[in-house]
């Protein structure tokens, strides 16, 4: 990651002539695609780094293809002569999911919706005159091929996974009914194919659109469900059918032509089915294949979306096997075996984290539970070799970037996070009372302090459980002038 950073670094500099004041890297998501904001005089700009050369061709090609069209996507500057890092516009930092989270669902977050969904139609028709499509990734359009590798990625990855009994034949031949009815669909335009809230920027109450490198030829309805039937954004049905029929006016005015409203409808509610499960595929494919657990904790709220769904849609096509598998899937049975359990006011638990330097001794365990968790933070690069970073700790924004770019932190913490996460889960079903964690390293000031805090945050949010943080050389007095401190951090 260092080398990527450096790399980033040249690239900026030969472009906009000026050095980066800072380069700091953001969270990754479920893609490869690493992403940094770069800070420079006063501006920001958005570097990617990707080593799927075709993907990032697409991306730049679509993208000049669509702002040819004065469509809201970000303008690129430049990218590298290996073409696996470019640089585009910071379109901002908050997206339309954020501002759902900020301001509720009211009359403000509603105009967003409906202005992301304008753009859409905008983008999908009239950003379907001349692109080529040759450029896509996978298929050039999204059609009854297509609509079968969704399905079945999410029968692989996730309904095979339930170990629940079906007629395999028959629920295949009732895959082939419903992709020979999607792909039928009238309206074929351009499609996004992750068409979400967390896809849209919003930048002074406007709205832009990034990732749709997956773009191919598709249903106009598919985007749409996308968007609507996202389960974090947890949109009502008055939404959901207020949004939709303001869509459809908005396409046939650009189209010029009148659809019908029932069977556009209809194949609206099967590519938001298609949507949940390719949703549910990915979620299977990210947490039980992959073990991000980030992932994991959001099947039981795409389970509970796809449950509302069958329960008051209707398609019009004929898939009994599948039907039948659809109900077991949504069972509350099934969806108790992905819920994590949280912690309450009845829970008596209390996790004791705390960060120490192995040069200065270990952490007293006071309860008699026996010392819990000891994870020594040594195998990774310490930030106090570095002059810049011996008087700052884990918690400094510089010794932050530092780990997570430079080092092999985010690994090593997502090893501890499925080791701990076991016995939190246990303890608090047990009514046991204390759990103590700590995390060594030689100085006790950077790598511990940091991996302390993550955890801490992490149990959390995960969990809901009580948490008892301390830092035990940090806390100390006057810890950054004295000799020792130098010593241990020099090594």
């Amino acid at each position: 990651m260092e080398d990527v950073v450096a790399d980033i670094e040249r690239l900026f500099k030969a472009y906009k002539k000026i050095a980066a004041d800072r380069i700091e890297k953001l969270p990754q998501s479920g893609s490869d695609r690493i992403y940094f904001r770069i800070y420079a005089a006063g501006e920001t700009f958005i570097a990617t780094y990707n080593i799927n050369k075709k993907e990032n061709n697409t991306f730049i090609s679509f993208t000049n293809h669509f702002i040819k069209h004065s469509l809201p996507m970000p303008e690129i500057f430049c990218f590298n002569i290996d073409e696996t890092i470019y640089i585009q516009e910071d379109l901002g930092k908050d997206s339309l999911l954020d501002k759902l989270e900020q301001h509720g669902h009211n009359t403000y977050t509603y105009g967003l919706f409906k202005q992301s969904l304008q753009q859409l139609a905008k983008v999908q028709i009239l950003g379907n005159e001349d692109l080529n499509y040759d450029l896509c990734l996978t298929a050039k359009e999204f059609g009854k091929q297509a609509i079968l590798s969704d399905l079945l990625y999410f029968k692989y990855y996730f309904l095979d996974t339930l170990k629940t009994p079906y007629e395999k034949q028959v629920l295949l031949d009732d895959f082939e009914i419903l992709s020979t009815y999607l792909a039928d669909a009238e309206y074929r335009y351009f499609m996004f194919r992750d068409f979400q809230s967390r896809n849209v920027i919003v930048n002074n109450d406007k709205v832009h659109f990034i990732d749709y490198q997956g773009g191919m030829k598709g249903a106009l309805q598919y985007d749409v469900a996308s968007l609507l039937w996202q389960a974090k954004a947890d949109l009502s049905e008055e939404w959901k059918d207020n949004l939709l029929h303001y869509y459809i006016e908005e396409a046939e005015e650009l189209m010029q032509t009148k659809i019908d409203r029932e069977i556009f409808i209809s194949q609206y509610n099967g590519y938001v089915l298609i949507r949940l499960l390719q949703v549910l595929g990915a979620y299977g494919f990210r947490g039980l294949f992959e073990r991000k657990a980030h992932f994991l904790s959001s099947i039981p709220l795409a389970l509970r979306n796809l449950k509302f769904f069958i329960q008051n849609k209707v398609i019009d096509v004929l898939t009994p096997e599948f039907d039948r598998m659809l109900k077991l899937l949504v069972e509350d049975e099934i969806i108790k075996r992905f819920e994590t359990i949280r912690a309450d006011e009845n829970t008596s638990l209390v996790v004791q984290i705390s960060s120490f330097s192995y040069k200065k001794g270990f952490p007293v365990d006071e309860t008699g539970n026996g010392g819990g968790f000891m994870f020594d933070c040594r195998g990774i690069l310490n930030p106090g070799r570095f002059e810049e970073y011996k008087c700052l700790t884990g918690r400094d924004k510089e010794v932050k970037d530092f780990l997570e770019q430079r080092t092999k932190m985010p690994e090593f913490l997502n090893g501890v996070y499925e080791i701990v996460d076991i016995s939190v889960e246990d303890y608090i079903k047990r009514g046991f009372e204390n759990l103590m964690i700590s995390f060594g390293c030689t100085g006790g000031q950077h790598r511990s302090v940091y991996a302390a805090d993550a955890l801490a945050r992490h149990l959390k949010n995960k969990f809901g459980v009580a948490v008892k943080l301390h830092h035990i050389v940090q806390d100390a007095k006057n810890w950054c002038n004295t000799e020792v401190f130098n010593q241990v951090n020099s090594q």
